[in-house]
C-alpha cells in the first residue's frame, strides 16, 4: 500500500468522525464533557498516569459512539420497517455507550473526586 492510498484511508476516518458530529446529538454532549474534563485535567495537574487513564475513557467513548452510530445506520438501511429485531440490535448498541459512559464517569471519579476533597 503507498502513502497516497494510507492518506486517503485517513480522509474516510476524518469523514466518519464529521458524520458522528452531524448527525448524532449526543456526540456533542460527549465532547463537552470530554473538553471539560481535558481542562480540569490541566488545572488538577494530572499525573501521566491519571491523563493515560482519562484519555483512555475519552476514546472509549467516542468508539462506542462510532461504533453505535455504524450500527444504527446499517440497521436502518437493512430494515427500514420496524421490526424487532432491528430494535433489539439498536438497543445493544445504545447500551455499549451507556456502558462507555458509565466507566469513563467511574474513572473520572477515581481520578477527580480525591483532588476536589
Amino acid at each position: 500500500m503507498d502513502i497516497r492510498s494510507r492518506l486517503i484511508s485517513f480522509k474516510y476516518a476524518f469523514r466518519g468522525l464529521l458524520f458522528l458530529f452531524k448527525g448524532q446529538p449526543n456526540a456533542w454532549i460527549h465532547l463537552v464533557a470530554a473538553v471539560g474534563v481535558i481542562v480540569a485535567g490541566i488545572l488538577f495537574r494530572l499525573s501521566t498516569v491519571e491523563w493515560l487513564f482519562v484519555m483512555f475513557a475519552i476514546g472509549f467513548v467516542f468508539s462506542a459512539e462510532l461504533f453505535n452510530s455504524a450500527v444504527e445506520e446499517l440497521v436502518n438501511k437493512v430494515s427500514p420497517e420496524e421490526h424487532p429485531l432491528a430494535g433489539k440490535v439498536k438497543d445493544l448498541a445504545a447500551g455499549a455507550v451507556l456502558v462507555a459512559a458509565i466507566t469513563a464517569a467511574v474513572i473520572g471519579g477515581i481520578v477527580f473526586v480525591p483532588k476536589i476533597f
